[in-house]
């Protein structure tokens, strides 16, 4: 279930974050700030969801995911094919990420 809520969660941030950029930096409508604001609120409510014994534990394995997220929206909405320095460092995230939530934990 966390993967599924971290992916979620990087999609809402991602797709949120993107609507401003869209705004701002390609020239669309201001009107794209109010679903990208609805998204990140989104994300943020969805990162509540993750099972971690403290926030900042659950913050840091989602930014190995939300890494390698936005690599995936480079190449599946912008069309920009990763090269393998983005794919070695997204992957190297994603273990970071395992590390963080799956490493034993003393008492």
């Amino acid at each position: 279930m966390t993967a599924l809520i971290y992916l979620l969660a990087a999609a809402a941030e991602i797709g949120g974050c993107f609507a401003f950029w869209a705004w701002l930096r390609l020239g669309k409508s201001a009107w794209w700030a109010l679903p990208g604001t609805a998204l990140l609120v989104l994300f943020a409510l969805l990162l509540t969801r993750v099972e971690a014994s403290a926030a900042g534990r659950a913050f840091a394995a989602y930014g190995g995911v939300y890494i390698a997220a936005s690599v995936a929206w480079l190449w599946l909405v912008e069309h920009r094919t990763p090269d393998r320095w983005d794919l070695i460092g997204a992957v190297v995230c994603l273990v970071g990420a395992a590390i963080i939530l799956f490493g034993p934990r003393a008492g």
